[in-house]
């Protein structure tokens, strides 16, 4: 975001560090467990997470770009022996527990064979669900990258589930955190 604009997981949200929101709305989904994967400024983050029953994972690859913590958080799932994995990422607002339910759910009615993807009329955004099976693609995932292109050539069943414009909605600078009802922090 900028030097003087702070971290945006650190920005203020119904009075919370971001990063905090969204593990609270993680833990009180059905999800069995919630890892947090941190990299850059990765102490201020931990301090906004403390006394959460969450798991907290370093990425000390961060700079590798979004697949290195997408295949740390991946992995770890999977050690958990995870059916699927859950892609939440902190720095979308709009997401909701019940958001995260439903994707749960249909995750859970495809009996794990399927990806799910949240929507916004039509379009894909996050959060995703991935299943166990596609551990080893996730960990060959390299640069600044999601799992987009994989959900695309996986060959697998995707089911999309509308959750509106929160899929879509991230706050990438001081001026979208303002636009999405938060506070930016400085350092």
């Amino acid at each position: 975001m900028g030097p003087s604009c702070g971290h945006k997981l650190l920005a203020m949200f119904d009075g919370i560090p971001l990063v905090r929101r969204s593990a609270l709305i993680a833990k009180a989904s059905t999800a069995h467990s919630v890892i947090v994967v941190v990299g850059h400024r990765q102490d201020d983050i931990r301090g906004a997470l403390t006394d959460l029953p969450v798991r907290i994972i370093g990425n000390p690859n961060y700079r590798a770009g979004m697949s290195s913590s997408l295949a740390a958080g991946f992995a770890a799932a999977v050690a958990d022996r995870a059916d699927g994995v859950l892609i939440l990422l902190a720095d979308m607002p709009g997401v909701s527990t019940d958001n995260l339910n439903r994707l749960i759910d249909a995750f859970q009615i495809a009996r794990g064979a399927a990806i799910v993807c949240a929507v916004s009329q039509r379009i894909r955004g996050n959060p995703v669900i991935l299943p166990r099976s596609l551990s080893g693609s996730v960990l060959r995932l390299r640069g600044d990258i999601g799992a987009r292109n994989l959900i695309e050539t996986s060959g697998l069943q995707v089911i999309e589930v509308e959750i509106g414009v929160a899929a879509q909605t991230d706050v990438d600078t001081a001026e979208a955190i303002v636009a999405a009802g938060g506070i930016s922090v400085g350092d």
